[in-house]
């Protein structure tokens, strides 16, 4: 049977569990939570639980010895190193054999800023934000771990993530405010459902090495966004201040979020993955979205 090693397995790791076990994996899921292990273990996973914190509390990986890792856990929330990674490529030192191959589920924030220019995977990456510099640390990690063990690895850069449950409810309810239309650039989104079978086709066609942009290509403002899912959610559109105002309205990390802009190609993740996007457009995701909920 084929082997996949969720680490991170969340919103979208359950999603891509379920489509490899459809697909004949045998699946085993790192979770932080004992309550979310038991979950997975009733749907007929198996379950590691631990936090990638905590070195010293990391279990043996030997679920993970020979098959695909794709690994979800984001950076913690602090400076510019992702000490998860490195926790986590650190205890993946002692399996036997070692993956075959690593899928990292990295973001789009490694980029430069652009301006609202086209990025490909071919784009400089310095990235602005610390958090950038938190998802450039992990690339270079599971880099590393892959170039010393013999482990292919595979970046997915993949832009803001929506889909049930996970639209901006609360921002929309509190009236928090957007940055005018005017001033805002375009900003790039993929839908849960979508980046889940781009996930299960990285593990089966990714080959060491490879980058992929993951969005879907159809790229708006953020305020845009959140316009659109208010009227999707039958809710009252939130007001729009100036650049100079959201810097001081905005905490700083939805300042960073607003004020970067970019077109996400996705080109290569099309016609090498061979994916077909169930919601293409941000009217069909957020329809599907409201209509899951």
């Amino acid at each position: 049977m084929k082997k996949l090693f969720i680490a991170g397995c969340g919103y979208i790791g359950r999603r891509v569990a379920r489509l490899a076990r459809d697909a004949g994996y045998g699946t085993t899921c790192l979770v932080r939570s004992a309550e979310h292990g038991e979950a997975l273990e009733r749907s007929g996973f198996g379950t590691l639980v631990a936090t990638l914190d905590d070195p010293a509390g990391i279990p043996a990986l030997e679920a993970a010895a020979g098959g695909v890792v794709l690994y979800c856990v984001p950076p913690p929330g602090g400076g510019l190193f992702d000490t998860r990674a490195r926790h986590f490529c650190a205890a993946m030192t002692a399996v036997s054999p070692p993956p075959a191959m690593i899928v990292y589920l990295g973001a789009t924030s490694v980029y430069s800023e652009t301006r609202g220019g086209v990025v490909t995977e071919d784009s400089p990456v310095i990235p602005a934000s610390a958090m950038g510099k938190r998802r450039l640390d992990a690339e270079a990690t599971f880099r590393e771990f892959g170039a010393a063990h013999g482990t292919a690895v595979v970046i997915l850069r993949v832009s803001g993530i929506y889909g049930p449950g996970r639209l901006p409810l609360m921002q929309i309810s509190q009236g928090q405010p957007l940055l005018r239309e005017e001033e805002s650039g375009p900003s790039n989104r993929i839908h849960a459902d979508d980046l889940a079978q781009v996930c299960l086709a990285a593990v089966e066609k990714g080959e060491n090495g490879a980058i992929f942009n993951i969005s879907d290509g159809h790229p708006a403002s953020m305020t845009s966004y959140f316009n659109a899912a208010a009227d999707a959610l039958g809710m009252p559109r939130q007001p729009q201040v100036t650049l100079d105002e959201a810097r001081q309205a905005m905490s700083p990390l939805m300042f960073s979020y607003v004020s970067e802009s970019r077109v996400v190609d996705n080109s290569r993740m099309l016609e090498k993955l061979g994916v077909r996007l169930r919601y293409p457009t941000m009217a069909q995701g957020l329809a599907a979205s409201v209509e899951a909920a």
